[in-house]
């Protein structure tokens, strides 16, 4: 079955530090791309980041450029979110997704940026 997991999610201060992690696994084909997209109360899902695994190349969303990388571990189907610098708007559920033929994506993991 497929499965994609998140995890390290928490409460950071504005200026700290966070990692998220993202493990997905029970494919049958490859993994096109895994991404970040996170959603804050009442508004709309957005892109944080995604990251081709082949090529390793990435894209951001503008928010979040220069604060958050987003990067693959040795297990191609393996995602990380670096949070750097987060401030209160970055608050949201942050959800991972890996595309094959579909779309599969994972429960969420709540980040909380508060002092």
């Amino acid at each position: 079955q497929v499965k994609v997991v998140e995890s390290g999610g928490g409460l950071v201060q504005p200026g700290g530090s966070l990692t998220l992690s993202c493990e997905a696994s029970g494919f049958s084909n490859s993994v096109f791309f895994m991404g970040w997209y996170r959603q804050a109360p009442e508004q709309e899902r957005e892109l944080v980041a995604r990251i081709f695994p082949v090529s390793g190349n990435t894209n951001y969303g503008e928010s979040v450029k220069g604060r958050f990388t987003i990067s693959k571990g040795n297990v191609r189907n393996t995602a990380y979110l670096q949070m750097n610098n987060p401030g209160q708007n970055d608050t949201a559920v942050y959800i991972c997704v890996a595309r094959t033929k579909n779309d599969y994506w994972g429960q969420g993991t709540q980040v909380t940026v508060s002092s």
